[in-house]
């Protein structure tokens, strides 16, 4: 493996067409070839020729450059889409990525001679200072304290308990499930109905045990009413609702 050896100011042939369009002060998507080409060679013919590895980069350069301008020259090409290939694309995109690379070296470089300067020092506390604990005089830490102090810190204490409670959600409680069907209560309804025969709305909804309860007993006298099994009335505005088992007796 060689040695690394940089030339003069480049170190490639992407440096050096990089520093030739910068110092022509070209746009780097539209190269002048010809302008470009004519520079690079003249410093390839400059060059010393020592370390051939280097000057086969070099080389590889310049032969792209002159297939690139002779191809200016032609005629151009159109791809598949029918669109006019520029050859001078591939050459643009590595010299794009390059410039990269570059710039973001010398950020590298700035961060480390900046971190250069920066000095660590592990810590040297005696362990006699890191075992230190100040004595705690609790004659002195409970003097003046009374009931009423205690009673007014437990009072403050609870009182944050309580302002971190959802004031909402903590209300909900517990659900359950009831297990109550349509179908089941219907069946009681009409069994109960039977039985009394003529009772108010209101009673039958007050043996009711909950309010899941009571909407079901509602929905199931609502379709007991319209099968015709019970009959629904009221003499006056407002008064009880009362009803009345059209079912015969059994």
């Amino acid at each position: 493996m060689g040695i690394p050896v940089k030339l003069q100011v480049f170190e490639g042939p992407l440096d050096l067409l990089l520093h030739l369009i910068e110092k022509n002060k070209v746009n780097i998507y539209d190269i002048p070839i010809v302008e470009i080409t004519d520079q690079y060679m003249e410093y390839i013919h400059a060059m010393e020729r020592e370390d051939l590895n280097i000057m086969s980069e070099f080389m590889v350069m310049a032969a792209t450059l002159i297939s690139i301008k002779c191809k200016m020259l032609l005629p151009k090409e159109v791809n598949e889409e029918g669109e006019e290939e520029d050859p001078r694309e591939e050459l643009v995109r590595q010299l794009l990525e390059y410039k990269m690379y570059k710039y973001m070296s010398y950020e590298l470089r700035d961060r480390m001679a900046a971190a250069a300067k920066n000095v660590y020092k592990l810590p040297t506390i005696p362990k006699e200072v890191l075992a230190y604990r100040e004595p705690v005089d609790t004659k002195e830490l409970l003097d003046g304290l009374t009931l009423k102090k205690l009673n007014d810190i437990f009072q403050s204490v609870m009182r944050r308990q309580e302002d971190k409670v959802d004031p909402i959600r903590s209300k909900f409680g517990k659900i359950e499930k009831e297990e109550v069907s349509l179908p089941d209560k219907m069946k009681e309804v009409g069994e109960y109905a039977r039985f009394h025969r003529y009772f108010g709305f209101r009673d039958l909804l007050s043996r009711q045990a909950s309010k899941v309860q009571v909407i079901v007993t509602f929905l199931a006298i609502l379709e007991l009413m319209k099968m015709g099994i019970i009959r629904i009335s009221q003499r006056e505005l407002f008064d009880e609702i009362e009803i009345e088992s059209l079912q015969e007796e059994g």
